[in-house]
């Protein structure tokens, strides 16, 4: 598939935080707000709650389209949830406590047959942490997940656009192991190896 050839390079092409990220730990997360709740459907069709996704664990949920190719859009944000992934493989209190989520905003053509084409990225992987693909059946199911994380989607006027026919923001989730979000993330700050330290300074609160 274009996007995930896609995602990989950008990944593979890009230099991670290059500032001092705080040692996990020492800093706090304040909670934000409860995680919001909805009807899914996983990349094998089966029906579920998304606070399924985003209780028990500490939580990466992105937002994200399988159409887009805008650079520090979807596949620049599945690619830092590629490198989490990547990551947890070698460390096993990070694979047993980490979540990630990738959710598609439109249903109409990210179908569970295409998620789960898309999550092929992460096959191979078996000691890594669990990587969750849903979508929705309806957009009647989705717009009130949407306005419920605050997440901004729109069509353009050209449906053509070599970058994607939807206009959004990039936002990603960090939720903790109760359901509350603790971090929001941007195209700004969006990082792994920040994402991690938030990640990591979450794990050591719930021992």
């Amino acid at each position: 598939m274009r996007t995930i050839g896609l995602l990989l390079f950008l990944a593979a092409g890009t230099t991670w935080a290059q500032y001092e990220v705080p040692k996990p730990g020492t800093y706090a997360l304040p909670v934000i707000k409860a995680a919001a709740d909805g009807a899914v459907v996983d990349s094998q069709g089966r029906a579920l709650r998304l606070r399924e996704l985003t209780r028990g664990r500490v939580t990466v949920l992105s937002f994200i389209y399988t159409r887009c190719t805008a650079a520090k859009a979807c596949p620049y944000a599945t690619g830092v949830l590629n490198e989490l992934h990547k990551r947890s493989q070698e460390d096993p209190s990070l694979a047993q406590g980490l979540r990630l989520v990738s959710m598609s905003f439109d249903p109409g053509n990210d179908t569970p047959e295409r998620m789960s084409a898309y999550s092929a990225l992460v096959s191979g992987r078996a000691s890594a942490a669990e990587w969750r693909f849903v979508t929705t059946r309806s957009s009647a199911d989705l717009q009130p997940i949407l306005d419920a994380y605050g997440q901004a989607v729109d069509r353009k006027r050209n449906p053509t656009d070599p970058a994607g026919p939807l206009n959004h923001t990039l936002r990603v989730f960090l939720i903790d192991h109760e359901g509350r979000i603790r971090n929001i993330y941007s195209s700004a700050t969006l990082d792994p190896v920040l994402v991690l330290a938030d990640v990591r300074t979450l794990l050591l609160t719930q021992r």
